[in-house]
């Protein structure tokens, strides 16, 4: 008798997980259950059919071959049954049963199982707001919330968003809204930064100032009190006001599916979700898990992780189909690697930002660089800005984000380092990292070894300066007179500041320190900039063996101190 693998939830990592076992075991018998009639779907593409890029909502259930996949997509072409509009109500782990619920009949039965798969995902967190149930707030869970959106877009009813969450899914339906819809867009979240945990507060500046160079309005550090509205949605009341809105997103994270596996007693997080081995095995052997609802092991530190992301519950479900067929398959841990659109720019990033490295106990510091993603002399470049995150006591490589106008160019470098991150990289394994060279696509001295030799000469105490967060609080300061901000380009360059602050502002072009060296106070901080920190920090190597005590070197120059955002 052929054995039957019963695997529930049909979103991403089920069907992965089901086809994968069912290509390997063509005698087996596979069952997939949803409790939606709309399953195996794109998640993460439901922003870019909001904003109109993705035309048509069947195109996020499309094969490669245009094939959608629906019932008998599964049952005719991959040989595996479907339960749609089907709940799995309980688990009975002693008699490998699976109670389940026909939603649209209420008919109830029960599956044997050979072997369980949970593919349960996540359920967009819920804050228990005053007005949630208005018409009009959506929580973008499904496709559902996205086609009726969709809809209201279209139908123009909305002039107003507010989106709750500066998250991934945050700002990209801000986008969504405000670029192909001229809707007016505002964002409120909790923490103080866009991508909170996720990069560093300078970088998460820098892409809250290009989104607000294209319409959105962001509200950080506010709490949301209640949503307010007859009938439907007309205000969002924050902890410093209110603002009229005809359409609420609610993103602020969200919560793993697990009842199903605790009721069972399976091993859980107390935090949420599943726990599993690096076969994607829960606590009882017969039964895997992976996806939005599992909880894996950090590559950096081996603390439990949470990442509900699309691509890694297709390569988890790759992963359990093999197991299930009684290979030895394993994911034996994450970095968190992640990137998000915004407008004209793209931030992405792997492992800890320093906020976080620092949390989890590492001796962490960061460096900053500006620098074209090719090379310097060929015409179509971007500005690169990558931040690297360091041990300093291991000189252990813990994370690397970045942001950027060339997208493919930046996810490029961050998924070259985001492969070996599982291998506890050290700097100089990044800095001598081997990456494809042409001009039209990388510098003979790539960023990414650029950033790595940076770091080397911050942790040998060569380069020693910080960011434009930094220079902001410095050059707010400046009336103290303790600061000497020195200007290292050509005078060229230099001259719009030497007029407008004639009494901060000074000039020594950085090849003539060595003769003009005396001109400078060595009773003050030397605040050294240029264009991107390359002559600054030729210059304060100068200096350092002048003499000069306290010298501080801008990193990212005046490119990173514009994109920052700071008044000068």
């Amino acid at each position: 008798m052929s054995e039957h693998v019963v695997v529930i939830g049909a979103v991403a990592l089920g069907p992965k997980a089901a086809c994968r076992y069912k290509r390997i075991r063509q005698d087996a018998r596979v069952t997939l259950i949803d409790r939606d009639e709309i399953f195996s779907y794109g998640g993460c593409g439901i922003p870019y059919f909001v904003s109109g890029d993705v035309s048509e909502a069947n195109q996020l259930r499309t094969t490669a071959f245009h094939m959608v996949r629906d019932e008998p997509f599964f049952n005719d072409i991959k040989g595996v049954e479907v339960l749609s509009s089907t709940e799995a109500t309980k688990i009975d782990r002693e008699n490998k049963q699976v109670q389940i619920k026909n939603l649209k009949t209420g008919e109830e039965s029960v599956l044997d199982y050979d072997q369980l798969v949970i593919g349960t995902g996540a359920t967009p967190r819920k804050l228990g707001l005053p007005g949630e149930d208005l018409e009009n707030v959506f929580y973008v869970g499904n496709m559902h919330d996205a086609e009726k959106i969709k809809e209201g877009i279209t139908k123009g009813q909305y002039g107003k968003a507010v989106v709750v969450g500066a998250g991934f899914i945050g700002l990209e339906m801000a986008e969504a809204f405000s670029d192909m819809w001229g809707i007016e867009t505002t964002v409120v979240e909790i923490f103080d930064q866009i991508l909170p945990r996720m990069c560093s507060p300078v970088l998460a500046q820098m892409g809250q100032k290009h989104m607000e160079e294209e319409g959105v309005s962001f509200k950080l550090g506010q709490t949301v009190s209640k949503i307010e509205g007859d009938g439907k949605v007309e205000r969002v009341i924050t902890s410093d006001g209110e603002v009229e809105a005809d359409i609420v997103i609610i993103s602020a994270g969200v919560i793993p599916n697990d009842s199903l596996a605790r009721d069972c007693g399976l091993e859980c997080s107390e935090r949420g979700g599943i726990l599993v081995d690096e076969t994607m095995r829960t606590s009882d052997p017969l039964i895997f898990s992976g996806g939005d609802c599992a909880i894996i092991k950090n590559a950096v530190d081996g603390s439990p992780l949470f990442l509900p992301m699309g691509s890694m519950a297709n390569r988890q479900g790759r992963v359990i189909g093999g197991n299930l067929a009684g290979r030895k398959e394993t994911f034996p841990a994450a970095a968190g690697s992640w990137c998000v659109k915004i407008f004209e720019r793209a931030m992405s990033g792997t492992g800890m930002s320093l906020g976080a490295a620092k949390q989890a106990g590492f001796d962490a510091i960061s460096v900053m660089l500006i620098m074209a993603d090719r090379a310097h002399f060929y015409p179509e470049k971007d500005m690169m800005t990558l931040e690297m995150v360091v041990d300093k006591t291991t000189r252990r490589v813990l994370g690397i984000q970045g942001v950027s106008a060339g997208g493919d160019a930046l996810v490029g470098r961050i998924n070259a380092v985001a492969a070996i991150m599982k291998y506890e990289p050290k700097i100089e394994d990044v800095s001598n990292l081997e990456v494809a060279y042409s001009p039209p696509f990388a510098s003979a001295m790539d960023v990414l070894n650029a950033i790595a030799n940076m770091a080397d000469n911050a942790v040998y105490g060569m380069n020693h300066g910080s960011g434009p967060d930094a220079f902001a609080e410095l050059w707010a300061d400046r009336e103290s007179g303790k600061y000497c901000f020195l200007d290292v380009r050509e005078k060229a360059d230099a001259e719009p500041f030497l007029e407008k602050y004639p009494e901060y502002w000074h000039n020594i072009p950085q090849g003539e320190i060595p003769r003009r060296y005396e001109e400078l106070p060595k009773d003050k901080k030397l605040v050294l900039v240029c264009n991107t920190g390359g002559r600054s920090y030729e210059a304060q190597i100068m200096l350092d063996a002048l003499g000069f005590e306290e010298v501080h070197n801008t990193h990212g120059g005046m490119a990173v101190i514009k994109a920052y955002g700071v008044d000068i």
